[in-house]
């Protein structure tokens, strides 16, 4: 009885140690990341980048776009950040640029992160973009009932040079269908006028011209930052993703 009782102390004045040990501090500045994927794409890519900020104590909530048109996908942003409590930084990848640029006008949203994406000004399309200053691929087929797809067969070499063929094939073969008309509507608002934005550039990008993400960064007055990745980026070189994204939190005001 005596071994159980002192067993039994011994576990309850471990208990605070090892919960202070899986349960990180709270960070400063804004706490709520809201990451919102790309064309092509679902959010499942954006794992281990959730799970190095989790571990840092940020909440952080990953958008799952329908990519039926712009203003739902919007709308299922919107529907995400409404459950934030606190200020926050909303992260967008390629086509999720423009999502962002536009669910980003909320008070609650403090900061915006665009990675190799599209950052469009008011009245600009998608494709006014990109046709401004095209990839260094064409591999965007249109399909007959008014949809895009990435070629399947040219996936890992342009969408994701810097990840293995095994993966890249997978992501190829499950790819979600994007509306054209998402990529034809012109964008209604550009948050970037009003918050502070850092840039991901992807210096290997051949899916989004890297000259295009410079130019854009360098209009909005974004903060830049440089890797040497693929469009994949976010999944390639997660670390280096993460980094911007906590700096960005850790400003956040």
């Amino acid at each position: 009885m005596r071994i159980l009782s002192s067993l039994a102390i011994s576990m309850a004045l471990a208990t605070p140690l090892f919960a202070s040990a899986v349960e990180p501090a709270a960070p400063a500045g804004a706490k709520n990341i809201v990451i919102v994927h790309g064309a092509f794409v679902d959010g499942s890519g954006w794992r281990v980048v959730h799970d190095i900020l989790i571990h840092k104590g940020y909440h952080v909530s990953v958008v799952q776009q329908p990519h039926t048109s712009l203003d739902a996908d919007v709308a299922a942003t919107r529907e995400i950040l409404d459950q934030q409590i606190g200020p926050v930084v909303l992260v967008g990848h390629s086509s999720g640029g423009a999502v962002i640029s536009i669910a980003g006008v909320r008070d609650k949203v403090k900061s915006l992160v665009y990675v190799a994406g599209l950052q469009p000004e008011v009245g600009e399309s998608l494709s006014q973009l990109l046709g401004s200053m095209p990839a260094p691929s064409d591999d965007v087929k249109a399909t007959r009932d008014g949809h895009l797809f990435f070629d399947r067969a040219r996936f890992n070499a342009d969408f994701a040079a810097d990840m293995t063929t095994n993966r890249t094939d997978f992501m190829a073969a499950s790819q979600v269908p994007v509306n054209l008309a998402s990529f034809n509507t012109q964008i209604w608002a550009a948050a970037w006028h009003d918050k502070p934005t850092y840039g991901i550039v992807a210096s290997d990008d051949r899916a989004l011209s890297p000259d295009l993400q410079r130019w854009m960064y360098q209009r909005a007055g974004s903060k830049v930052t440089e890797i040497k990745a693929s469009h994949s980026v976010y999944i390639s070189q997660p670390e280096a993703v993460a980094k911007v994204i906590e700096e960005a939190a850790l400003a956040a005001r």
